[in-house]
């Protein structure tokens, strides 16, 4: 459901790129999520994924540039449940340590989100 994802992201504060239909954007920062609508995934031609990739998959990471406290209230103002965390988690800045602490969503196609912040 690109619409209701689309207005997921925004609620988040995402900035939404919807003028390419039915190729669309969701901006985080420098951070980026394509999302294709159901006439793409339909297509043969559509070659660029996961051989075995399949609408609603995904697994996010974004680093949330705001304290862990911010990002919890973030979540809770817009009615957003938090699955896991707050937990330890080791990020991309600093492979194989303990280096950041990380709260856990779902979108609505039940995409794991992950927002860790760095000390």
């Amino acid at each position: 459901n690109v619409k209701e994802m689309l207005r997921f992201y925004q609620k988040l504060g995402f900035v939404v790129n919807d003028s390419s239909a039915p190729f669309y954007s969701i901006h985080f920062g420098s951070q980026r999520i394509n999302l294709h609508g159901p006439e793409v995934w339909q297509s043969a031609s559509f070659t660029l994924r996961g051989p075995t990739a399949k609408p609603g998959c995904g697994d996010f990471c974004f680093v949330w540039e705001g304290s862990l406290q911010s990002i919890i209230e973030h979540l809770r103002e817009r009615s957003i449940p938090i699955i896991e965390g707050p937990v330890e988690r080791s990020g991309g800045r600093k492979l194989g340590t303990i280096s950041g602490m990380s709260v856990y969503v779902r979108d609505p196609d039940s995409n794991l989100l992950e927002f860790m912040v760095y000390a």
